[in-house]
Order: C-alpha cells, then sequence, then structure tokens
C-alpha cells in the first residue's frame, strides 16, 4: 500500500494579491471588544490607549462620554444574555459606516441593532409552527427590515444634505432625426476603432 504524497499548494499571484489586500485592511479594523460576566467589556487590544483611539475613530468621536455609553447600549440592545459576537459583529458594523460625527454613530448603531434583530425574526419565522406565531414573526421581521431600509435613507440624506443630483441634457432633435434617451457606450462586438 503506497502513501499519496501530499500536493502543495502554491497560490497565484491573484490571490497573494487579494490575501495581501486584506492583511492590510484587517490591521486597520477597529479591535474587538471581550465581554466580562459582570456586563463590563475590555478592548481587545494590546495598547489600551490606541485601542480606545481606534474605537473613538470608527465611532465619529474624540469623546469618552460618548463611546461609554454607546458600548454599553450596544452590549445591552444587541441580544439576551449579552453575545460578544454580536456586540463585536455591531461594532464591525459601525466601523463600515465609517461615520463623520456622533449622530451618524447613533444611526449607525440603531442599524446594526435592527439588522440583528431582523435575523431573529428571520429565524423565528422560518420556525414557526402556528399560524398566530407566523403571522406574529412575518410582521415584526417586516417593520424591521422596512426601519432597517429608512434608516439607510435618513443617513444618506444626513450626509447629502437631503439634496438629490438630477443631470439634465439639452438635445436638439431635427425633422427626420432619431434621439436615443440614455447612455450610448460605443465598442460593442463588431465595432471598428
Amino acid at each position: 500500500m503506497s502513501k499519496k504524497k501530499a500536493v502543495e499548494y502554491t497560490p497565484t499571484s491573484r490571490v497573494q494579491e487579494i490575501a495581501a489586500k486584506h492583511l492590510e485592511r484587517r490591521n486597520e479594523l477597529t479591535p474587538g471588544l471581550k465581554l466580562h460576566k459582570e456586563g463590563k467589556y475590555e478592548i481587545d487590544h494590546k495598547d489600551q490607549s490606541v485601542g480606545v483611539a481606534l474605537l473613538m475613530d470608527s465611532c465619529g468621536t474624540v469623546d469618552l462620554n460618548f463611546l461609554n455609553p454607546l458600548l454599553t447600549q450596544l452590549a445591552n440592545a444587541t441580544g439576551k444574555g449579552i453575545q460578544e459576537a454580536n456586540l463585536n459583529f455591531a461594532m464591525s458594523v459601525i466601523a463600515d459606516i465609517k461615520p463623520k460625527d456622533q449622530l451618524e454613530a447613533m444611526l449607525a448603531a440603531q442599524m446594526a441593532c435592527v439588522h440583528i434583530a431582523s435575523m431573529t425574526f428571520g429565524r423565528r419565522l422560518a420556525h414557526t409552527e402556528t399560524i398566530a406565531q407566523q403571522d406574529s414573526a412575518e410582521k415584526a421581521y417586516n417593520k424591521l427590515l422596512r426601519t432597517f431600509t429608512s434608516q439607510m435613507e435618513a443617513l444618506r440624506k444626513y450626509r447629502t444634505g437631503g439634496e438629490q443630483k438630477v443631470t439634465v441634457h439639452h438635445v436638439q432633435v431635427n425633422d427626420g432625426g432619431q434621439a436615443i434617451v440614455g447612455n450610448v457606450n460605443n465598442g460593442g462586438v463588431g465595432a471598428k476603432s
């Protein structure tokens, strides 16, 4: 009986490039939080002052009087029994939204919590046993999904000052001519350069 020799994996240059970008981005991420039984949290970073600065930056604030209550509120709102994974998920969502101020951070925190609740009711809806349970879970799930969409719109409006961009082009078409409305790109199949 012969043993097969393990084939060694050699990543392509594209895979190496993706991995390098991933590691670079990962090093810029907000540090995680470790929860303790007494409901207190600890920043998962070698240097606590740097960890605090990174958390504050990810929440668009320089005020500890904002950061500490926000973290406590998130810990209480992200699941029964204060779940460390949900708290870190919520912080990851906030960091990815990149709030520019405390109002954006509060909206991002609400969005994270609404998403967590949405997934909870999505799971409940999938496992209902009665019509009454199904109706209840479906109503809550629907409301949460609409709320999340409204929150995204509120964030967009806050960031843009409520302005919408509309571009109007004047096109003149002479008698017998035809106009095309939309984007026209040359260079399709059979096009000559």
